[in-house]
């Protein structure tokens, strides 16, 4: 008898242990379905989230879509490759938007944005004092770099800074005394306004003190007279040497995109597009121009012209 309550008390047990064990199975197996179901997105979420993400993109798309209007700019003939680029390709992409371009000069096209006759000004140099404070604001849109071109017969290779002072101070006058042939220097530059000969002048500290035998009224004159001139020597804008003329080193260094970021080519300057008070300020069209300019596009576009990116 009492190894049949023995035995009976141990079937019991046996018994409780194994509902208990299925018992907790369930038990695990409820939360484990449980934190399935939290863990997978329903599709009403899946879809909200794919509508916000579309519709974010389409107010972002849509911003300028209607776009219409006009924009003017006038200034720096050095940037006349530039304005030209922009204004094609900002066209295409709004053909509602007309963009016009002058090229008078870095100074003449600052006065125009302060009188109000155009939208922006555009300027091969920083701003100065007394045009800031009469309301011209600095919108830095790319850095180009001053080539120092001669004939592409002259065999020398290489200048110095102070080399290049002397030469356009007119202390130097003969190609020998810096290593070339015994050729006199004809000294080119452009005229008095020109964005690029005051950037040229302030870089080299010789504003006011060179001593030119031509001074031209665009960057293209520049290279078409340094180019048919034997011994001429001149400065223009990095983004159209070509071969029609000789690219000198300054200090070692060759004028390139790369030795200009690296800050090791002494002779670089902004491009600038001035308005009258900050862009935001300005008309929706203007506002819009900017923003191209520093999207993926427009940088793209900036490079395209042999230009270096702000950023």
């Amino acid at each position: 008898m009492k190894n049949k309550l023995i035995a009976l008390l141990t079937m019991s047990a046996l018994a409780v242990g194994t509902l208990a064990g299925c018992g907790n199975t369930a038990a695990t197996d409820t939360a484990a379905s449980a934190a399935d179901t939290a863990a997978e997105p329903t599709v009403e979420a899946v879809s909200t989230a794919a509508d916000e993400a579309a519709d974010t993109s389409a107010d972002s798309a849509d911003k300028y879509a209607d776009l219409s209007g006009s924009v003017s700019m006038s200034g720096s003939t050095s940037m006349e490759k530039l304005a030209n680029a922009v204004a094609e390709s900002f066209m295409e992409k709004y053909p509602n938007v007309t963009v016009t371009a002058e090229f008078t000069g870095s100074s003449a096209g600052i006065e125009s944005v302060l009188a109000g006759s155009v939208d922006i000004g555009n300027s091969s140099r920083n701003l100065k004092d007394d045009e800031k404070s009469a309301g011209a604001v600095e919108n830095i849109v790319a850095i180009d770099g001053i080539a120092v071109v001669a004939d592409p017969a002259n065999k020398v290779e290489d200048l110095t800074k102070d080399q290049l002072v002397s030469i356009y101070t007119g202390e130097t006058k003969n190609w020998s005394e810096v290593g070339g042939d015994d050729q006199a220097i004809v000294v080119v530059g452009r005229e008095a306004g020109s964005g690029t000969r005051g950037a040229f002048e302030e870089l080299l500290d010789i504003a006011d003190a060179c001593v030119y035998a031509n001074e031209l009224d665009s960057t293209g004159a520049v290279m078409a007279k340094v180019a048919s001139t034997p011994g001429a020597i001149g400065y223009v804008s990095l983004d159209v040497v070509d071969d029609s003329v000789k690219a000198l080193k300054l200090d070692g260094v060759d004028a390139t995109e790369e030795n200009i970021k690296a800050g090791n080519y002494a002779l670089s300057r902004p491009f600038v597009m001035a308005t009258k008070g900050e862009i935001s300020e300005q008309k929706t069209e203007v506002q819009a121009l900017f923003d191209y300019l520093t999207s993926d596009e427009g940088k793209a576009l900036i490079k395209s012209v042999g230009l270096i990116t702000v950023d």
